[in-house]
């Protein structure tokens, strides 16, 4: 993978992830994901379900992220995979109805704008060129306390795995990374060290877990465990 400096133009037409040796676009997705900036004030998104419809839930955002398209989209760990907010879905129907500032309990429904300005400003900055579409094109901290769970016996025993970081490859996808234990040699393990590797990589992996619901599971919390025994039902 080359940066470069030079200011990239982002539309379908011109992606600024490119096949080093046939100039061509690695992937024409609008929708592809091509920078993250974290999210470091604890915001959070919002949703419902409908085991309770008129109460609303509320979880961390790990990061924004800019599209293709130039659409800047928030993110949070959803079931088995870091989804954008407005597009997650599970057994519950459960939907997005917006953003947080627990700081001073606002609540909005557009990315803010200092996101915006820092991912665009971030993506003009950069230009990558790519010789796969998974080449790493940027690597973030998980800042907010996400898991992995891990089992191979559905759920009779499993381990909980911190999430150390969050890689985005060229072709738009993001990767929850942990730690392999076996590889450790240095600590703390830092972005980029050899010791990581994808979560969805591993076939023990089911799902994320955020900081609060993590530590419920740790304590054997009864609310906790029904949560995750309806999703193995499902």
């Amino acid at each position: 993978m080359k940066p470069s400096t030079d200011k990239v133009s982002r539309n379908s037409d011109n992606s600024n992830v490119v096949d080093m040796f046939s100039g061509r676009c690695i992937d024409d997705n609008p929708n592809r994901i091509i920078r993250l900036a974290p999210e470091l004030d604890g915001l959070e998104m919002l949703y419902s379900n409908d085991s309770a419809p008129d109460k609303l839930y509320s979880l961390k955002i790990v990061c924004w992220a800019l599209r293709e398209n130039g659409e800047v989209v928030a993110m949070v760990p959803w079931l088995n995979q870091i989804v954008v907010c407005t597009e997650i879905e599970d057994p519950l129907n459960g939907h997005w109805e917006g953003y947080r500032d627990p700081g001073i309990d606002d609540v909005f429904f557009v990315p803010p704008a200092h996101k915006m300005v820092e991912l665009e400003t971030a993506a003009d900055y950069y230009e990558y060129q790519c010789e796969t579409q998974h080449d790493i094109i940027q690597e973030i901290p998980d800042i907010i306390g996400t898991h992995a769970v891990l089992t191979n016996d559905g759920f009779k025993t499993f381990k909980l795995c911190e999430v150390r970081s969050w890689q985005l490859l060229a072709n738009g996808n993001v990767n929850g990374m942990l730690i392999d234990s076996s590889r450790m040699v240095e600590t703390p393990v830092l972005i980029g060290d050899k010791c990581l590797y994808t979560a969805q990589t591993n076939p023990d992996f089911k799902y994320f877990f955020q900081h609060r619901i993590a530590n419920k599971i740790k304590e054997k919390d009864p609310e906790a465990l029904a949560a995750i025994s309806m999703l193995i039902d499902t």
